[in-house]
């Protein structure tokens, strides 16, 4: 579709559809994203100035960020996850160039250029957003498809540092890109998903886990079992929150995230010592009454710590909880769903203790907006840290009528903008020209 026509589509409605599906129905929300798309259109024109006048095909495309909704660290220990993709994405804007190179202008950002023909890993790159596109890249060409040059102008409202996956919104994109532009879109999401976590490992140099890449990647509310990590089980679910009147409110506490490396590590780390007491790799292939029945034996092992204990009770008991919201969501029953919202936010803050650094007592910010969310919430809603803890996010679920009084509390402490209202995106990475 040409830079003029695809500029009509979007200004004389015709894309309304498309964008009450992936961002709420109301007229604020889809006029918004009429300009939003508009104004990327037009970017990419000034970004890459050949094109003015020249009114060459585009495509664009869609990936969304996510929130995690149970399964707190359970992942790593080949364990099940909910989560559900939103309407916060990053979006891209982009012309085949004739040639070898990927030329990308991302909003706020230098941009960068890499030659597809050299697709390993660069050491230099580590960390960088290059190192993304290169991996993904790879990936593609290591199955036969054949890849060429594109020019791209991206745009993200899912910020870094909200716990809402920034990067996984960015490797979902550019993987949808490729698919979309040299494979017909024929390579399936869990497909493009499982690209986004080698980029991610090998290339970025990051050791994540599969459920960003997922949840972004086929959208909705997905519960994903890690049983098997190269054939996760994955199953969707819908809700309409707005339907049963409620929001969903992500707050940043504004906590620092630097030195958290070690905090981070420490989760996984301990569990892997008492997975390994019964002779297995990780939690998820230890009978759960055994480890109960065997706890005063843990206590005597000098590499098993009560911390390391405390945080494998948690991972049994939110790892059986996910199916359990799944099928409350399945059942229409919203009061059982917040029941166990709330469940999986105790046992965080009780078992797997991760709303605050010990070396850091004084800074509790996670604590502090959770103890606000249940003055203002009462016994309605739901709410828990979000993510990874120790500093970042939580999350709740608020009623309509409850909203305005929790985003004015949250912010007077946490600051202006610190609430993120969110919708749930039943679409993951899509191409929407």
């Amino acid at each position: 579709m040409t830079i003029s026509e695809a500029l009509t589509k979007i200004n004389s409605h015709e894309l309304d559809s498309i964008f009450a599906g992936l961002y709420g129905s109301e007229e604020e929300r889809i006029s918004a994203q009429r300009s939003r798309y508009a104004w990327a259109v037009e970017q990419f024109v000034r970004e890459f100035p050949s094109y003015a006048g020249s009114d060459a095909d585009i495509s664009i495309f869609s990936a969304p960020g996510r929130t995690e909704v149970c399964g707190n660290h359970t992942d790593h220990q080949h364990g099940r996850v909910l989560a559900a993709a939103v309407n916060l994405d990053t979006i891209a804007v982009v012309a085949l160039n004739d040639s070898n190179l990927i030329r990308i202008h991302s909003e706020g950002y230098p941009p960068f250029e890499l030659d597809v023909t050299d697709n390993l890993p660069h050491r230099d790159e580590t960390e960088t957003t290059v190192s993304l596109v290169r991996g993904m890249v790879a990936q593609f060409m290591l199955r036969g498809i054949r890849i060429s040059g594109f020019d791209a102008f991206i745009s993200s409202t899912v910020l870094p540092g909200s716990g809402l996956s920034s990067s996984a919104a960015f490797e979902m994109l550019i993987g949808k890109i490729l698919d979309g532009l040299f494979n017909n879109g024929q390579t399936g999401a869990v497909e493009i998903a499982k690209f986004g976590q080698i980029a991610e490992n090998e290339y970025f140099g990051k050791a994540c886990g599969l459920m960003d890449q997922m949840v972004s990647s086929v959208g909705g509310f997905v519960e994903i079992d890690f049983a098997d990590p190269k054939q996760p089980k994955i199953d969707t679910h819908q809700c309409d929150l707005d339907k049963l009147g409620f929001s969903l409110v992500i707050t940043d506490t504004k906590g620092s995230h630097a030195d958290l490396s070690a905090e981070y590590s420490a989760i996984p780390g301990g569990m892997y010592n008492v997975s390994a007491f019964f002779g297995k790799e990780y939690l998820r292939d230890v009978d759960e009454k055994e480890f109960y029945a065997h706890i005063g034996e843990l206590r005597k092992d000098p590499q098993i710590t009560d911390r390391a204990i405390l945080r494998s009770a948690h991972f049994f008991a939110d790892d059986a909880r996910v199916p359990q919201e799944a099928e409350a969501l399945d059942n229409g029953d919203f009061t059982r769903f917040l029941e166990l919202v709330n469940e999986s936010g105790e046992s965080s803050a009780n078992l797997l203790q991760n709303l605050f650094c010990t070396d850091r007592p004084q800074n509790q910010e996670i604590p502090l907006a959770l103890m606000l969310s249940r003055r203002v919430l009462g016994k309605e809603g739901a709410c828990r840290v979000h993510g990874g803890g120790f500093a970042g996010t939580i999350q709740a679920f608020v009623p309509k009528e409850k909203l305005n009084d929790y985003v004015s509390t949250l912010e007077s402490v946490f600051g202006k903008s610190a609430c993120y209202i969110l919708h749930i995106r039943p679409r993951g990475a899509v191409q929407i020209l």
